[in-house]
């Protein structure tokens, strides 16, 4: 049965809690407003969750090891879904860094509250569950529906549309799943209700798909500063790899360079299953830490960064290591665009830099644009070559150095005029707060490098790779 959808609800529903989540700023101050933000959502224990049905987790096992495409595009990598009966296809981000996955619903009535900059943006595509004969509205007895109400107690929303305590508690109360607000880090915020539909995926290859049916999402019908849909890829019980079943193996992706955003010949390819995780022999690992503020989600801890040939000064502690809150770390997120350090550990960065650069700062371009040192560069024949900025590593723990290409951290703001162009160090500052990770590891840095989530083992691989040449091979690129 179709589910009907009411944005006046929703809408009133989410001007009501955004001052109440103003507060909740997560993630780095001062991000560029092309970025996605991160989706934080504190872990909570007050009621243990039920377990999903048997019917859920036969359905998990039909799904075996998968590819998909992903388009990048200015701030991300979006991934393609096909949901309903018949399809309905739409575009959302992957983001490692929250675990709901939603869609804008309602092809007229989808709002984004302070969105500007996407009111032409036509790439996206709206879901609409009336034209699909497979939708239905999620229920009070659904695993899902308690994990999404799950920031205060759980069974509140639930009890006040009118299930007992008892069908709560084994998980077969059949009235609608309530409404919900999700924040995001820097004040996004999406409202809807939660809905369930078949999924199409891919299989082995992209010639393969099948159909995952009574799959879980939200059906969005007001954001404030989300204009796109976003694929949670955390390990909540919401997100697309744990409702697959795919946590118990993991995923990876090898991001192409930005120079490919908005081309639609060829795309990133994005692996879930037992192919994710078969490393190579050039492939580094780092465990992945545990934060007990936000479980869901995956910290790496970061031991050095490598300028040239002279090592920064001392990484704080707080980027390898949890406080007795659960604070600190450095989240590795590809829903966040740039890399972000703490202060003073950023400005000790740019400090080193400056006198390594022998190119005229281009100080009106830092205005413009909020980054923090911008060079001018020549451009012979107003072409862009490989300047000679120094290299920079990261080394995390267990002794991964992960060199980055020139093009991760130097980027070129505009074409060349006049045989001259301005790079600019896509690095930025975290916010003063102690609050959350304490670093992150942003998109735009993973880019040509191969990174594998490998859950089962609970670490975290890199293996620099011509991201491009990746996608040739595995079909994902038109002639």
């Amino acid at each position: 049965m179709a589910t009907s959808y009411s944005t006046t609800t929703t809408t009133i529903l989410l001007l009501l809690v955004i001052a109440f989540f103003s507060f909740y700023q997560t993630q780095a101050g001062n991000i560029n407003p092309n970025s996605v933000v991160l989706g934080l959502t504190r872990s909570s224990t007050t009621f243990t969750i039920p377990k999903p049905s048997k019917y859920s987790r036969k359905r998990l096992s039909q799904v075996s090891d998968m590819i998909e495409p992903l388009r990048a595009v200015r701030d991300g990598y979006l991934l393609t879904l096909i949901i309903g009966t018949p399809g309905q296809v739409i575009q959302v981000y992957m983001d490692t860094g929250s675990d709901l996955t939603w869609v804008p619903c309602g092809n007229l009535s989808f709002d984004c509250l302070d969105c500007d900059d996407y009111r032409n943006n036509k790439l996206i595509g709206t879901f609409s569950p009336s034209n699909s004969s497979s939708s239905f509205r999620d229920t009070c007895g659904s695993s899902f529906c308690i994990d999404i109400h799950s920031s205060d107690n759980s069974f509140d929303t639930c009890i006040e549309a009118g299930c007992s305590l008892s069908t709560l508690l084994k998980a077969t109360c059949s009235r609608p799943c309530p409404s919900f607000a999700y924040s995001y880090g820097e004040g996004g915020l999406v409202a809807g209700t939660l809905t369930r539909d078949n999924l199409r995926v891919h299989g082995s290859s992209p010639s393969i798909t099948k159909d995952v049916p009574r799959f879980s999402f939200g059906c969005v019908g007001t954001t404030y500063r989300e204009p796109i849909g976003i694929a949670g890829f955390g390990r909540g019980v919401l997100s697309l790899p744990s409702q697959l079943g795919f946590l118990q193996k993991g995923f990876s992706h090898c991001f192409l360079a930005f120079k490919y955003a908005n081309n639609q010949n060829i795309s990133s390819p994005l692996f879930m299953g037992d192919t994710a995780t078969s490393s190579s022999d050039n492939m580094q690992f780092t465990p992945m830490l545990k934060s007990p503020m936000f479980p869901n989600y995956y910290y790496i801890g970061l031991e050095a960064i490598t300028i040239g040939n002279v090592k920064s000064a001392e990484v704080p502690l707080n980027l390898r290591e949890f406080d007795s809150q659960g604070n600190g770390g450095m989240l590795i997120d590809s829903g966040t665009t740039y890399t972000h350090l703490p202060q003073p550990f950023y400005s000790q960065l740019l400090s080193m830099l400056q006198p390594m650069i022998a190119y005229h700062r281009a100080t009106d371009v830092e205005r413009r644009t909020g980054f923090d040192l911008c060079y001018e560069v020549p451009c012979p024949n107003n072409r862009f070559t490989n300047d000679p900025f120094p290299s920079i590593t990261f080394h995390f723990m267990n002794n991964v150095s992960l060199v980055l290409p020139q093009a991760n951290y130097f980027y070129a703001m505009s074409a060349p005029t006049n045989s001259t162009g301005v790079k600019c160090l896509l690095f930025q500052s975290m916010d003063d707060s102690s609050y959350g990770p304490a670093g992150v590891f942003g998109n735009f840095q993973q880019q040509d490098v191969k990174v594998v989530y490998d859950l089962e083992k609970e670490r975290i691989g890199f293996q620099p790779m011509d991201c491009a040449a990746a996608a040739i091979s595995q079909g994902l690129h038109k002639n």
